[in-house]
């Protein structure tokens, strides 16, 4: 794990952005089409406004989420309605999203869906995640219904979690997706995040603390 202090969060923001931006252009060096999952949430937005003005073809990114509750983009907790809000303006409107809720219920048949609108981006070029307080990435939380699935070597690219205290389900990237993924970078703010991730590097167990599935490749970007 390499850990990248900043003095501010502006200074932060701007910064990965033009990371996140250059490693986009290379991965389009190379691919036809490039896979770029990012997390919901507030934290990510002063990046998503300056990574929107980024000159890259942007029409041939594919963007979807690491993972997202199962609510309609009217929803103020819609992870998708934050990215079309602050990340696909801009230059990056030209980018393709693919949301994964469909308006109906969360069944095995639309997480399999999902599934299919993004095999063909997969493995991901470059993923975006968070953490939680408590060492959870995308929706792979501690105490979550299919947590030890989720975090197999053979688990789907994606699955439904209910995870405790929720209050509703959700559907996240597995594991294995996003240890394959070319490029990781994780986004935390606060000293209780920079503490929890000290504490995810110690632990053995993964189902204690999600996060560390990618901490061996990952860079992760903190200011208070």
């Amino acid at each position: 794990m390499e850990l990248i202090a900043y003095p501010d969060r502006e200074f932060l923001a701007m910064d990965l952005a033009n990371k996140l931006a250059g490693e986009l252009n290379t991965a389009l060096m190379t691919h036809d089409v490039v896979g770029f999952a990012v997390p919901g949430g507030t934290t990510p937005g002063p990046v998503f406004d300056t990574l929107s003005a980024a000159d890259l073809d942007w029409d041939r990114v594919k963007v979807f989420l690491t993972d997202e509750r199962w609510v309609p983009e009217s929803s103020d907790r819609s992870n998708a309605r934050l990215v079309r809000e602050r990340l696909l303006t801009g230059r990056a409107s030209a980018a393709e999203f693919i949301p994964y809720y469909d308006g109906g219920p969360l069944t095995d048949a639309a997480v399999a869906s999902a599934a299919d609108r993004i095999a063909a981006y997969l493995p991901l070029s470059v993923l975006v995640l968070g953490m939680g307080g408590d060492m959870h990435t995308a929706s792979l939380f501690p105490g979550a219904d299919r947590l030890d699935a989720a975090l197999s070597d053979d688990a789907p690219a994606l699955m439904a979690l209910t995870a405790p205290g929720a209050p509703e389900p959700r559907i996240t990237l597995t594991a294995p997706v996003l240890q394959a993924a070319m490029s990781t970078r994780i986004l935390i703010t606060g000293r209780d995040k920079r503490d929890a991730l000290e504490q995810a590097a110690r632990v053995d167990d993964p189902r204690l603390a999600p996060v560390s599935v990618v901490l061996d490749t990952a860079t992760v970007h903190w200011a208070e």
